[in-house]
């Protein structure tokens, strides 16, 4: 098994909960995305942040895979923001490209 395929498969058992044993005394995914939803609540109020599209739930043939019992799937918007930042024309956009 070559480092990359090493490197996959131990990624793949951690995705799925399978790379440790799951400990029953942590906190369930439902509780944390509670405290999220209730974070984002107050950040909307405040004006920080704008107001998202609802978006549906994930539906039984959409998950992959199983995974442990205190996990849940979401859509990543549901807890994290993603600013993409100002895109650049590129009829203004010179200079060398670099990797």
């Amino acid at each position: 098994m070559t480092a990359r395929e090493l490197k996959s498969a131990i990624l793949q058992l951690a995705v799925r909960g399978k790379l440790v044993p799951q400990n029953p005394a942590d906190e369930p995914a439902s509780e944390l995305l509670k405290r999220i939803r209730a974070e984002k609540a107050k950040l909307l109020q405040e004006g920080k942040i704008r107001k998202e599209k609802p978006l549906a739930p994930i539906s039984e043939d959409e998950k992959p895979f199983e995974i442990p019992k205190s996990w849940e799937w979401i859509h990543l918007p549901q807890i994290a923001s993603s600013s993409l930042g100002k895109t650049i024309d590129k009829a203004k956009n010179s200079g060398t490209e670099r990797p």
